[in-house]
Parts: structure tokens; sequence; C-alpha cells
């Protein structure tokens, strides 16, 4: 039958397709659960924090205990928080915080508190904390 073929022909080249990598694009399922395993999360308790400072309403930086500092990257600017003497941060999804949107910064205005959803939360090295401007170093 003359249907077939070119129904036989189109599903041979899409198993061939489908089952043929090229060699860069070949990985180990392994993989991602290694890496994974590799980077370990960095999270702090919210009440472990003692200060904040800020030089750009997109970032605030929180000194958590003594010596750790972490970036708090948010998805927007967030109003007045490098102004502000006070802000909180609040954890989604219990008391601790470990990654992006896993916390929010509020931050008190004149027109009622700004709710700023954080995307990024990293812990900085000692090198790039002796690297922030005095006014981003809390």
């Amino acid at each position: 039958m003359m249907i077939a073929k070119p129904f036989t022909f189109a599903l041979a080249s899409l198993v061939l397709a489908t089952t043929v990598a090229p060699a860069g694009m070949a990985r180990s399922p392994v993989e991602p659960e290694a890496a994974a395993a590799k980077a370990p999360r960095q999270c702090f308790w919210t009440r472990q924090i003692t200060n904040f400072a800020s030089d750009d309403p997109n970032v605030v930086h929180v000194r958590v205990g003594v010596k750790d500092v972490y970036r708090l990257e948010m998805f927007g600017p967030c109003l007045d928080v490098d102004w502000n003497n006070q802000i909180a941060v609040v954890s989604r999804g219990g008391s601790n915080i470990c990654s992006g949107l896993d916390a929010e910064i509020i931050s008190p205005s004149q027109i009622g508190p700004h709710r700023c959803p954080v995307r990024e939360v990293r812990k900085l090295t000692a090198a790039e904390i002796a690297a922030l401007p005095k006014r981003a170093r809390p």
C-alpha cells in the first residue's frame, strides 16, 4: 500500500531521531544528582539576622550571626529599602531561609509596607564581604 510507506518511513525516522543523540548531548542520569549533592544548601534562621544594609533598591545584605553575610536579591526595586532604618525579613515556608522564592522583605513606607519577594539568596565569601561598599556592608 502506498499510504503505509510514508507512515512507516516517518515512524522509523522519529524512532531513529529520538534514540540517537550527538556525543556532546549524552548525559549520565547520575550527573544531576551528583551535582546537587556537591552544592551544600546555604540556609539561615530569620531570628539569626542581626543587621542589614542596602545601597541598591534591588539588593539587601543581611548579617547572620557574627561573620556571615547573605545577599538577598529581589525581583524588582523595593521602595525605600535602601533608606529605611528597619525592615522585616519573612520566610514563606517556615522560619529558615534557603533559596529564592523562600523569603520576602517588608519595607515600611509612608503609604504602607511594601512586600518585596526575594528571587535569590546567596551567602557571600569573605572576599565578597570585604569588597562591599561601606553603605552596603551590614
